[in-house]
């Protein structure tokens, strides 16, 4: 029995088939193949050869089978094959067009490939052959990984995401007879998926039919309630469109102006998302209709835009130069909105011949337009090393679904364009911040970045960068990345590298502390960490399921182990009571341990304060002080989980401390205050205010940094001497 390929992964969008099919009738009759036959005249006699054997080949291979529309199912890689030759591609290409499901629908494997077409084709079936043969827990892992295999045949190949998206393209025109659930899912993994990468490759004319075709099949009535108005609009707007074309032809021959000048139309998922995001009726979308220049070189484009910006008003912050800055994905135009008559808006379009065949057919361009072929090559080396950056974010999430996610995000990017000091330009997506920009630039640069320079002014790392931005990342040696960055960063290469970086520091942190909670419990023992024999490790490993002793010390940073439990273990004492003339030994901590050590938001412990620590599962260290009354009931009803903490003589790092400064409502009081705590050295993260006597006293609460809680008493001194201050204290959260 033939298996559902949809059932098993969707990613290829195959239609299932059905047992028992007629044989098909023999080549040179079918209409079809004839058709797609003559298409290949771009070939040499010797190779269409070669397709008509992969043909043949390919037609044996699943003779029986029936796709569930009742066709034949060689229609399907016949009609795949089809639109690659329409790019003119290579005989390589064609014939694996052909055999792209022979591998996974049939009992043909690989090597037999190989040994009749040849290894090349061979790998590219491969690549658009999905996982079937592993079994995933779920559907969305399996969609992850087959994702994951199909991108690394694209760096490899990029003909295999070509044949994809033909493949995905003729299963949809043909979904029919296909669950209507099944239907939506694939429709919209189209969406999200394949058309975003068509669109990242420049293949705009088949980005707006994936578009189409989905938006037809996931919302059927409503595309067809749209396809009428679209109808009926066109014949509304007819003498108006009329009107706009004649005018641009006549200004182009007024000013002597070679140019074609036509008239197009918005693809129906394109309006539909515009009236979604904008909440339009579609009456109420006017630039339903736009128009296209097309000149002959760059040169007579700006002339072109000149003109035209005489005849029309543009509407300002509307003009788009793509042609100085192209897209990504190669593409290049002018772009202007211009007010027509009745006070119409309508979007125009100026480019060459040239970049008019990239901007439809993208990188398969390469194949398909000759004279384009310097540029063509170009945009295959820029789409490869894009592919090649998606492939860095899986290395660094090493989680199929989390890496999936990443790209999808890099999917939909909506670029906007910054510059770094050298003047390179850099695209990144709307909402973008500097971290985003930082590692972009570098790993490295991302994972120091403190500020950035935007446009000559110091900015923080969240800023939001708009198109157009100078940016210069500023560096520190010794920053690193902060788990808030995660929230407002919007590449998924930024993303994922934030958190490779977290959970490697996380380890190497907790390994640390464990190490220290450990010897700690050993001297308690009267035991020098250093003196244990080996067989007392080789015990615990093999009764822990440890490998290595610094995975012992991770599971104890992270408080999956009691360090009490594993010393005694080490010293084969399960049992054995605390020696008498020895107290429990304070851990000792710097506060630069890093996440391992955490310092509890609630009391916001300082060097100086009395302090006590618990390990929780996974958080590994948190400090509170003695008398928070957090931990109140928690310390009573589980008082072994508490342990003893001091501070080093010498800590090594800032702490945030809140403060709460009441104040006469007099004109400059805050100035004066925020005057006297920098003069003190003092950092102020965050002020803010609230009056509680209106007309007599406001209450400041200044959050800000201090080394110990002998500076803080030296600064809490010196701002109440300030006249205006009434009271100032430290904020503990003790009334909670």
């Amino acid at each position: 029995m033939i298996r559902d390929p949809v059932a098993v992964a969707s990613l290829s969008g195959e239609l299932p088939v059905a047992d028992n099919a007629p044989l098909s009738p023999h080549p040179e009759d079918d209409p079809a193949y004839q058709v797609f036959i003559d298409s290949l005249s771009y070939l040499p006699p010797e190779e269409i050869q070669v397709v008509r054997e992969a043909y043949l080949f390919s037609e044996a291979a699943h003779r029986g089978q029936l796709r569930l529309s009742g066709e034949p199912y060689i229609t399907h890689p016949l009609a795949v094959a089809g639109a690659i030759a329409e790019w003119q591609m290579d005989v390589e290409g064609v014939v694996a067009a052909l055999l792209h499901d022979v591998m996974e629908d049939t009992s043909v494997g690989k090597v037999e490939i190989a040994e009749r077409f040849g290894k090349p084709v061979a790998d590219l079936v491969d690549g658009l052959s999905k996982l079937d043969k592993i079994e995933f827990q779920s559907h969305e892992e399996a969609q992850a990984e087959n994702f994951r295999k199909m991108l690394m045949a694209m760096a490899r190949d990029l003909r295999v995401v070509l044949i994809k998206l033909a493949d995905r393209h003729h299963n949809l025109q043909t979904m029919a007879a296909v669950r209507a659930d099944k239907r939506r899912r694939i429709a919209r993994e189209t969406l999200e998926i394949y058309a975003p990468i068509a669109s990242r490759l420049g293949l705009n004319k088949l980005f707006r039919e994936l578009q189409d075709l989905s938006f037809q099949l996931i919302y059927p009535m409503r595309a067809r309630v749209l396809a009428r108005a679209l109808k009926a609009a066109r014949g509304n707007r007819r003498e108006l469109l009329s009107r706009i074309l004649e005018g641009l032809t006549g200004k182009l021959d007024e000013a002597g102006i070679e140019a074609r000048v036509f008239g197009r139309e918005k693809g129906l998922y394109s309006i539909y998302r515009k009236m979604l995001d904008k909440r339009l009726s579609f009456s109420q979308v006017l630039d339903v209709y736009g128009f296209r220049v097309l000149v002959n070189d760059v040169p007579t484009a700006y002339l072109a835009l000149g003109a035209l910006h005489g005849l029309y008003k543009p509407v300002p912050g509307k003009f788009k130069d793509y042609i100085a800055i192209p897209k990504p994905n190669g593409y290049q135009s002018l772009h202007t909105t211009l007010i027509g008559p009745h006070g119409t808006p309508f979007e125009l379009q100026i480019r060459t011949e040239a970049m008019d065949n990239v901007a439809q057919e993208g990188v398969a361009s390469h194949w398909l337009y000759k004279d384009s072929e310097d540029f063509g090559a170009e945009l295959q080396q820029k789409t490869t090393k894009w592919f090649h950056s998606l492939l860095d974010l899986q290395s660094a999430t090493g989680d199929s679904s989390e890496f999936f996610e990443h790209v999808k995000v890099d999917l939909f990017p909506h670029e906007i364009y910054v510059f770094t000091p050298k003047g390179k330009i850099i695209a990144l997506p709307r909402g973008a911040t500097v971290v985003d920009l930082a590692y972009a630039v570098h790993t490295d640069i991302g994972n120091h970045c403190v500020a950035a320079q935007v446009n000559f002014k110091l900015m923080p790392l969240a800023t939001e960068l708009t198109n157009g931005d100078r940016v210069e990342v500023v560096t520190a040696a010794d920053a690193h990345p902060s788990v808030a960055w995660i929230s407002h960063v919007k590449t998924g290469r930024a993303r994922s590298k934030i958190r490779h970086y977290l959970k490697t520091a996380h380890h190497d942190e907790s390994t640390a502390l464990g190490e220290k909670m450990l010897n700690q419990e050993l001297r308690t023992l009267g035991v020098v960490a250093s003196e244990l024999p080996v067989s007392s490790w080789k015990n615990v490993l093999r009764d822990s399921g440890n490998k290595l002793i610094k995975e012992v010390y991770t599971d104890i940073g992270l408080g999956f182990r009691l360090a009490g439990v594993v010393a005694r273990r080490l010293l084969a004492r399960e049992d054995t009571p605390q020696p008498a003339d020895k107290s429990p030994a304070s851990l000792v901590i710097r506060g630069t341990e890093g996440m391992a050590v955490q310092f509890a938001p609630c009391c916001q412990p300082i060097p100086g304060d009395p302090i006590i620590g618990s390990i929780w599962k996974g958080k590994g260290l948190v400090i509170h002080t003695h008398d928070c009354p957090a931990i109140r009931k928690a310390r009573s009803a589980k008082p072994t989980k508490w342990l003893d903490v001091e501070w080093e003589p010498e800590p090594g790092k800032l702490f945030s401390v809140r403060l709460l400064i009441m104040v006469q409502n007099t004109v400059g009081a805050l100035g004066r205050i925020a005057t006297e705590i920098s003069r003190s050295g003092t950092n102020i993260e965050h002020v803010n205010m609230e009056e509680k006597h209106p007309g007599l006293y406001t209450t400041l609460h200044f959050t800000v940094q201090v080394a110990s809680r002998t500076s803080l008493a030296r600064l809490m001194r010196s701002v109440r001497r300030i006249p205006e201050v009434v009271r100032i204290t430290r904020d503990q959260g003790l009334t909670a």
